[in-house]
């Protein structure tokens, strides 16, 4: 290919990828399969490999980072990013009506309402609608420049869908529950300290010095403000959200235009209540005065704008008492403190342990069995010992140590330097080994239904099971002499065994329980080897070059495919017709293409995570909430408010028979 075409070629790649980008991260309504995507990349990569001079600034290949920087460098906010004075209460909130209105005596006032994300605050700069500087808040004037960083965000779009002359943009990135929970995980098997919270992974994701960091992480990103725009006049700060959805930048779905504080008081209870059902934290309501010339006319003191207010939420703490600190033996060989508590309800639950992490954490705190704690639970992140109260000792505290040998196996235990967990490093630990069965059968990995903790502990007993491939060669009447496993019980578990060969190899590898291996990682690997044959005789160096595998993750896969005892579990695995290829759908045989689908019911003819297998093999994408951009809701049984929401937006709502004509 010539030059010219291959400019030409470029620019048309670019423009199609960021395209899909928009409608994957953005809409969340995918418009091709990931592996037309993934072509599409890989032949933008090679023609920028052979062109590098052609590679335009909002090129997606930037997305996946450069080498590491040397550090930030501080850059001007265009204009102020202010903070928010806070309110706790509903009489906050009319203090801050009576005010507002104070302010503008005699004219009508309407409140915009938005989600607080519990994220990291960043500043978007576009020039002729593109992407040319991101930067943390800092300190309002002056933030850091962090545009690589951003630039790996996938919901962040390189180039607006039309060209602004100037346009500085405010948000939220944020890091979802589900990452900061695989983070975390990823991080205890690693030995390195645990994350406290979303807010601080996001914010030390962002400011990660090697953006190939921050690109490996699962990070997204609200757009609630404009800072300066050219070109175009905004009346109010709706109309400048509109703006925003209109030129493709995400901005969250739950805002709304209120006429009175009651409504906004409404609205602020509704979601203290709801906040737990989204896939991501907040921590609070925003409240702003809608009209740009009435915020201009109430202006801001040095610190905030007097037209806006953050109400926060109650905080999710409770006390309670340590009655015991107990090790667990993870499926890695970690050894992770577990303080088992009082009964407390917080957050909407009954909370009876919290996880210590390591002893370091131990002893910093100060956690002693017997103290009296107060603990933190927001949403479906693990409870956590905020604090000791040591006014509250009474001297029969006692001092915790971490044990100089397995629990389980007796094994010497090992700290490596560096690290902070403390490690049984018994491959054949009967603990470890139990850790990993369930780990394998679990509805992430295997998801063998029956196969839970407690029948898990009574095969591994009863001496009918040693590794995931024994589960494959259980007979009917091994099963029905243990307790509690009758003709039925025994039956069905036999063929949810049978029905788990037919998984997904991205399924198989995550339930490996390979170290550094998550949900995420395996399906990577499945989409990119395509056989179990073929990543297992994968180099470090083949690994690496896979965008989100990093050098530790590439050593840790290596090692699994070295071992002679992990290579014969998987050779019974295979001789027991465990699937050991990536499936792909048949071309011309993906009726989804581009739909959007909702599920809600219980299902009669498939499990949840069985109908949106199926909805994804077959093109289509599952969505947690209903929203316009929704085609279908799929119904079962004593559906909920999706379903009400979905016939409210005009929705298709449809049967499990009518989802199935659709697929023939």
């Amino acid at each position: 290919m010539d030059r010219a075409a291959a400019e030409k070629r470029i620019r048309e790649l670019t423009d199609l990828i960021n395209e899909h980008n928009y409608y994957y991260y953005v809409l969340d309504s995918p418009r091709i399969t990931d592996l037309e995507f993934d072509n599409l990349m890989k032949e933008l990569m090679e023609l920028e490999q052979a062109f590098p001079d052609l590679i335009p600034p909002d090129s997606p290949t930037r997305r996946v980072g450069g080498m590491p920087a040397a550090g930030f460098a501080a850059v001007a906010h265009l204009a102020p990013m202010l903070s928010l004075s806070n309110a706790f209460n509903d009489q906050d909130l009319r203090d801050f009506d009576r005010r507002v209105r104070g302010g503008l005596p005699g004219q009508p006032v309407e409140y915009v309402v938005e989600l607080k994300i519990d994220g990291l605050a960043v500043s978007l700069l576009y020039e002729n609608g593109v992407m040319v500087r991101g930067a943390t808040r800092g300190d309002g004037e002056m933030g850091e420049d962090i545009t690589r960083n951003l630039k790996t965000v996938n919901s962040i779009p390189l180039r607006l869908r039309r060209p602004v002359p100037l346009l500085e943009v405010r948000g939220e990135a944020f890091m979802p529950k589900k990452e900061f929970l695989r983070l975390n995980e990823e991080r205890e098997e690693a030995g390195e300290p645990t994350l406290a919270n979303p807010r601080n992974a996001a914010a030390g994701s962002l400011r990660q010095l090697d953006p190939r960091i921050t690109a490996s992480r699962a990070l997204d990103a609200f757009l609630y403000g404009i800072g300066r725009i050219e070109g175009m006049t905004v009346a109010s700060h709706m109309e400048g959200l509109d703006i925003l959805k209109e030129l493709g930048l995400k901005v969250n779905p739950h805002i709304k235009l209120l006429p009175s504080i009651d409504e906004v008081i409404d609205y602020c209870r509704e979601w203290t209540e709801k906040r737990h059902d989204l896939p991501y934290e907040i921590d609070g309501m925003v409240v702003k005065v809608n009209s740009l010339a009435q915020q201009a006319a109430l202006g801001a003191t040095s610190k905030s704008p007097r037209w806006a207010i953050a109400y926060k939420f109650p905080a999710e703490e409770a006390e309670t008492v340590v009655r015991d600190i107990f090790v667990r033996v993870g499926r890695t060989g970690v050894l992770t403190p577990t303080a088992s508590l009082k009964p407390v309800k917080v957050a909407g639950s009954t909370v009876s342990s919290a996880t210590l992490h390591n002893e370091d954490i131990i002893r910093d705190k100060d956690i002693r069995i017997g103290d009296h704690v107060i603990i933190h639970k927001a949403g479906d992140v693990i409870p956590e010992i905020v604090r000791v109260l040591p006014e509250k000792r009474t001297g029969a505290e006692r001092i915790f140590s971490m044990p100089e040998q397995c629990p389980v196996c007796e094994t010497r235990v090992e700290r490596v330097e560096g690290e902070v967990a403390v490690r049984c490093p018994n491959d054949r630990c009967p603990g470890r080994e139990r850790e990993g069965l369930i780990h394998f059968v679990s509805r992430d990995a295997m998801d063998i239904e029956g196969l839970g903790p407690s029948v898990v502990t009574a095969l591994i007993e009863a001496g009918l099971v040693n590794d995931a491939a024994d589960l494959y060669y259980l007979k009917f009447e091994d099963l029905v002499k243990l307790e509690r496993m009758g003709k039925k019980s025994s039956e069905n578990l036999l063929n949810a065994i049978e029905k788990s060969k037919s998984n997904s190899l991205a399924q198989l590898i995550f339930a490996l329980g390979i170290r550094l291996v998550g949900e995420r990682a395996g399906k990577i690997l499945a989409d990119h080897f395509g056989s179990m044959e073929r990543l297992k005789a994968a180099s470090v160096e083949e690994l690496t070059a896979i965008p989100e595998i990093g050098p530790k993750m590439a050593d840790s896969i290596v090692a699994y495919f070295r071992d002679p005892v992990n290579l014969r579990l998987l050779d019974r695995l295979e001789a027991a017709g465990v699937n050991m290829v990536q499936e792909r759908a048949e071309e011309g045989r993906r009726p989804l293409q581009g739909k959007q689908f909702v599920l809600t019911g219980a299902l009669s003819k498939y499990t949840r995570k069985e109908a949106q297998e199926l909805i994804e093999k077959l093109g289509g994408k599952v969505s947690s909430g209903v929203s316009k951009n929704t085609d279908y809701v799929l119904a079962g049984e004593d559906p909920g408010s999706k379903y009400d929401k979905a016939r409210a937006l005009g929705v298709p709502i449809i049967t499990e028979e009518e989802f199935e004509q659709m697929i023939r």
